[in-house]
């Protein structure tokens, strides 16, 4: 009972966190202006496709604009805490590592989910002008919320091996990025040219976007599920260590 307990003060910590600053505000005006900018303006745009679909107008940018927005969000996780030697003081409280870890990746976690529900708008417009199926839609926005979390899983890594932000940011870019390119299809192509089609599925099967696809198209298959939380728990378990050896300095 105290696990949960620590964690939700912890998480509640981290949320007051956020809307304390303008950083929650900011990122979520900039994902919401970059949701609907990329939908109705970008060609091919919804209104263009003539489908009732959000597949090909809005959920294929989400890995992109995550790309940037959610190391902005993971960076100051752990990293502000070193900075401002606060880190030390968590880490001595009657709580656990991986508690403070859980708790402050949920709320992060939640912060995410927040932004990506306040673009009902999108789904409001698209049943206005036709009849999508709705359940495909949500399972688009399952899948865009359990990519966000192995984004920002990563993050919490960058975040715990350095004071810096900036770099924290950089690094947890690079990997996210990785991540994406792992299973574009020029890269797919090419790796399958270079080094055969075995290599070439295999690079491609740690990529979010292989596994992202079949939720943008209404398949809820468990291995696409369970490769993001297995990438969320392996960083989640990356961070402890990280952490864990900062205590045992």
């Amino acid at each position: 009972m105290n696990t949960w307990a620590n964690i939700k003060t912890i998480a509640k910590r981290e949320l007051g966190a956020y809307f304390s600053s303008p950083l929650a505000y900011v990122f979520i005006v900039i994902f919401l202006l970059l949701c609907g900018f990329f939908t109705f303006m970008v060609k091919p745009t919804l209104l263009d496709r003539g489908q009732a679909s959000l597949t090909m107008t809005f959920f294929m940018w989400h890995p992109w604009f995550y790309l940037f927005l959610v190391p902005a969000v993971g960076m100051r996780l752990w990293a502000e805490e070193r900075r401002v030697g606060t880190l030390e003081l968590l880490l001595t409280m009657p709580i656990t590592t991986w508690q403070a870890i859980v708790g402050k990746f949920l709320a992060s976690w939640l912060f995410l989910g927040l932004a990506l529900v306040l673009t009902f708008p999108v789904v409001v417009t698209l049943n206005y002008l036709g009849s999508p199926d709705n359940g495909v839609i949500l399972t688009g926005y399952i899948g865009s919320w359990l990519m966000a979390g192995a984004y920002l899983a990563v993050s919490c890594i960058t975040s715990a091996m350095t004071r810096t932000q900036v770099v924290s940011f950089i690094v947890s870019l690079v990997i996210c990025l990785f991540l994406i390119l792992a299973g574009f299809q020029p890269v797919v192509d090419s790796m399958n040219e270079w080094f055969g089609s075995r290599v070439a599925d295999a690079v491609a099967g740690f990529s979010v976007i292989t596994h992202f696809d079949g939720f943008q198209r209404g398949i809820l298959d468990s291995r696409d599920v369970l490769f993001f939380l297995s990438l969320i728990g392996f960083s989640l378990f990356s961070t402890s260590v990280i952490l864990r050896g900062h205590r045992a300095g």
